[in-house]
């Protein structure tokens, strides 16, 4: 018996791909047979249930699904979408470039989360005064001199506390 499987692509613009395979027909029997056994277990009207053919549950248990989740990552690939417009409005000349989302501002959107979480990390481990002067000096680009004048402290207080700052967090981690 011929049963036809597909596979993965190793491209994966492509769609997968489909291979017949010979299958003795002692060995369809077994899986046509725990195919049903399975069914009719879980079947609330044992009457309803009727075996199906090897190639049947193929499609059902791995050729579907498999096609299925290929689908769903690709196919609104390469398609830009035009704006719906009305049978009383004028033909649309645009490329339809306007109507693809604009990720510009993810990126800076990510690096201040990650920023955030940061300083919440630093402000949990450390004390107060050890967290924020290793976040101004090391996270946000400040020499300790202008630190220490932003904070009235001296410039020695500041170079002492970012030594103890990151000491203390070398420990923690």
């Amino acid at each position: 018996m011929k049963i036809k499987v597909k596979y993965e692509n190793y491209n994966e613009n492509k769609d997968p791909i489909t291979v017949e395979i010979d299958v003795p027909d002692e060995e369809c029997t077994v899986m046509i047979e725990l195919d049903y056994q399975r069914r009719l277990s879980a079947a609330e009207d044992d009457e309803t249930v009727e075996r199906r053919d090897a190639q049947t549950i193929m499609d059902e248990e791995v050729n579907k699904p498999l096609y299925n989740n290929w689908h769903k990552e690709h196919r609104h690939r390469g398609n830009i979408n035009k704006s719906f417009r009305k049978e009383n409005e004028d033909a649309d000349e645009s490329d339809g470039l306007d109507t693809v989302g604009d990720y510009s501002q993810e990126e800076e959107r990510n690096r201040q989360y990650e920023y955030e979480a940061l300083c919440k990390k630093l402000r949990t481990v450390l004390k107060p005064e050890f967290a924020e002067v290793i976040i101004a000096v090391c996270l946000d680009d400040m020499t300790p001199e202008e630190y220490a004048a932003t904070t009235g402290e001296k410039r020695d207080t500041v170079y002492k506390r970012l030594q103890r700052a990151k000491k203390k967090f070398q420990e923690f981690l």
